[in-house]
């Protein structure tokens, strides 16, 4: 199972540098945790061109992921590895959704199983990306995000496969098609 950090496990505060300022979605720790009782492996993939941009550093990067581990430890949600990419997007390098690197590198690691994998995220480059793999798509949006969500899948020529309005919904709906 893959996941988006920024937009679909804690609100997208535009090049987070300060761990301390990070919060979890409401029904991110339920969501995560029941699909890790039903065997799912939790790999986020996350673009952070603000690394490469001089917003913030890799070591940043790695105490926010420590941090958003520490607010679900309560839920009995963990995720199991965090990969990203900290290029800018000019640069075109597959390690940056919608490219596949990241996915492909957790692929051999974990041995994930792609055909009965998923990815949940907020942006028509998540949904392109879960696309080129052969994932099951998920796109969380709320009434605030809806419009613009529309207009990056039409430009994308994307579709999800399922929409949900918070992340314990997509779970819900991932676990329901089995």
């Amino acid at each position: 199972m893959f996941v988006d950090r920024d937009g679909t496990l804690n609100p997208d505060l535009h090049y987070l540098k300060e761990s301390e300022r990070l919060e979890l979605f409401r029904g991110v720790g339920l969501g995560l945790r029941w699909l890790r009782d039903h065997g799912y492996r939790i790999l986020c993939v996350t673009n952070q061109s603000g690394i490469e941009r001089g917003f913030y550093t890799r070591e940043d990067v790695d105490r926010i992921h420590r941090r958003v581990n520490e607010l679900l430890r309560p839920s009995g949600a963990a995720v199991d590895a965090f990969y990203y990419c900290p290029h800018a997007p000019e640069r075109g390098c597959g390690c940056r959704k919608p490219g596949t690197d990241l996915f492909r590198q957790a692929e051999a690691e974990w041995g994930i199983d792609l055909a009965t994998s998923a990815i949940v995220g907020d942006r028509a480059l998540d949904i392109e990306a879960g696309e080129r793999l052969g994932l099951t798509t998920v796109l969380v949006t709320s009434p605030p995000t809806l419009a613009r969500a529309r207009r990056e899948l039409e430009a994308a020529h994307v579709t999800p496969d399922l929409w949900a309005p918070s992340f314990a919904a997509a779970a819900t709906r991932i676990l329901a098609r089995g």
